[in-house]
């Protein structure tokens, strides 16, 4: 068998996010690790490389691709209801212990990842482009790794997509660069980060740095995307009421608009033997994510078992404005405007695909 980096390596081009330096090494700047590479030799996330003082990036392939509702990227305030075409690549800047996507995003870090191989598939922006179309797709979405690290490529699909009248969304560890997002966004309407823990040592664990996700999370506010955060509440490592309270105090400091989704862990990967997460302790976050002073909390992936926790409600009159139940949108009452049909209060999202009446059930 190949080594899967002999395939990887050849499927790459030229990178764009990068400084090259004098004794011909490159300083990447797609993510926040902004890793000297030396010629010959990698950065962090394995998948980005310098050969010949050049840097080379992965281009011309998926790893992962799937037609899935906006909802389970997760996605609440962005089109609800859509379907989104997810594209992915293989690596990551992160080794989380308990990634569920470890398959894809651990590819050349694990040698137990080697199976990837075998999800590598050749395709062209436009392939990519014409398969959301065929399902219906508004939103194209760069997933299942770390989309960061494979930027050029996201982009090269992104100006396709915008042509064709779709969203465009990361769905990302939040380990940015200035550099990144500036590139990213002219053709980004949103991002879904990850914020994995607000101690620092926590994020040393998972390969990262706290500061370069909370200055992420500042700079797409500032820059006028769309954002969404998630907290995946693991047992004993996050899921302190001191540690949520923190979380949630962030947020709300940086804007009060910002969804917030605590979700559950379940065991996989290198922590299969921690507990999966009760559903108590999700209510327990979200309350004190309301309490904060957020106005749209929720708790994922236990559908059914956190109360009210699914739904949208308005920030002021606490109409119900989107009911669901897991990935599945039951009605939609926001108006294509944005805004709630009984106060006529603005709800922060992205609805401007939505049908013309104030109530629409799905």
């Amino acid at each position: 068998m190949i080594p899967i980096a002999n395939v990887l390596d050849r499927l790459t081009a030229a990178g764009e996010l990068s400084e090259s330096l004098p004794d011909r090494s490159i300083r990447c700047t797609a993510c926040g690790h902004r890793c000297l590479i030396r010629e010959g030799r990698r950065g962090i996330c394995q998948v980005r490389f310098n050969q010949g003082g050049e840097l080379r990036v992965p281009w011309g392939y998926v790893g992962a691709l799937n037609a899935d509702p906006v909802e389970k990227k997760p996605f609440y305030h962005l089109l609800p209801g859509a379907t989104a075409l997810t594209f992915g690549m293989l690596g990551c800047d992160f080794h989380c212990g308990y990634c569920q996507n470890w398959l894809t995003s651990q590819v050349l870090r694990d040698p137990a990842a080697e199976e990837s191989a075998s999800f590598v598939r050749r395709v062209s922006p436009e392939q990519i482009v014409e398969a959301a179309r065929r399902v219906g797709a508004k939103v194209i979405a760069s997933s299942y790794n770390e989309p960061l690290i494979t930027s050029e490529w996201a982009v090269a699909v992104f100006r396709l997509a915008g042509q064709a009248g779709m969203k465009c969304v990361y769905v990302s560890n939040g380990n940015a660069t200035p550099e990144v997002l500036e590139y990213i966004r002219p053709h980004l309407t949103g991002m879904k980060i990850d914020l994995k823990s607000m101690q620092d040592k926590n994020y040393r664990q998972l390969g990262g740095v706290l500061k370069n996700v909370l200055d992420t999370i500042k700079r797409v506010k500032e820059l006028g995307l769309w954002l969404e955060v998630v907290t995946l509440v693991v047992p004993d490592f996050n899921d302190s009421t001191a540690e949520l309270w923190e979380a949630a105090r962030f947020l709300a400091g940086v804007s009060a608009d910002i969804p917030w989704h605590v979700t559950a862990f379940h065991s996989d990967y290198k922590m299969s033997d921690t507990d999966n997460t009760p559903a108590h302790t999700l209510l327990r976050a979200a309350e004190i994510g309301r309490e904060a002073g957020l106005h749209y909390v929720y708790a994922g992936n236990l559908p059914g078992r956190v109360d009210e926790f699914e739904t949208t409600f308005c920030p002021k009159c606490n109409t119900a404005l989107v009911k669901r139940t897991g990935y599945s949108i039951q009605s939609v009452r926001v108006t294509p405007q944005g805004t709630c049909p009984q106060c006529g209060t603005a709800i922060a999202g992205v609805w401007s695909a939505l049908p013309a009446a104030g109530s629409t059930d799905i």
